[in-house]
């Protein structure tokens, strides 16, 4: 899908709040409303707007402790990584899980209320598929976090 400088501008913007009323974000792109809507309304239809969430914050919802997981396997058959996909997927705690290049086959961040939480999501993991190592850590300070992907021009732009 072509996108053009309006189309950039309006995702910069909803990234940072998708709450924006289409009267204000009409007005930041200099577009009229119905223009302005009808642009966002096509960026849902095409899948570059893909879900439109609610940003929780972890401490407040007991979650405060966030673990990288290193995974390895030595079963590198569909069979195991369908096996591993169901069992990642059936844990909540797992918000993100990465199929690696190199050493590292798999890397999760889960988050979890302290180290005794995250022990117990650890044996819920490896009970439901075999693994080789699994080496974990846990993130001691956040230096920066953000969901808004950078909207940078194209060459076509």
């Amino acid at each position: 899908m072509g996108m053009d400088l309006i189309d950039r501008k309006l995702l910069e913007l909803l990234q940072r709040d998708v709450t924006m009323p289409i009267a204000e974000l009409a007005q930041r792109v200099n577009l009229s409303q119905t223009p302005c809507w009808k642009r966002m309304q096509r960026l849902k239809e095409t899948g570059v707007i893909r879900a439109q969430v609610a940003l929780c914050d972890p401490k407040k919802l007991g979650v405060g402790t966030t673990m990288f997981v290193a995974v390895r396997t030595n079963q590198h058959t569909q069979t195991w990584a369908d096996d591993f996909t169901r069992a990642v997927r059936d844990i909540p705690e797992v918000v993100e899980v990465y199929r690696m290049s190199g050493e590292t086959d798999y890397m999760l961040r889960v988050v979890v209320s302290d180290i005794e939480d995250y022990d117990r999501v650890y044996k819920q993991l490896i009970r439901s598929v075999p693994l080789y190592d699994v080496s974990s850590s846990f993130a001691m300070e956040q230096i920066k976090y953000s969901t808004a992907l950078p909207v940078r021009p194209t060459l076509e732009s």
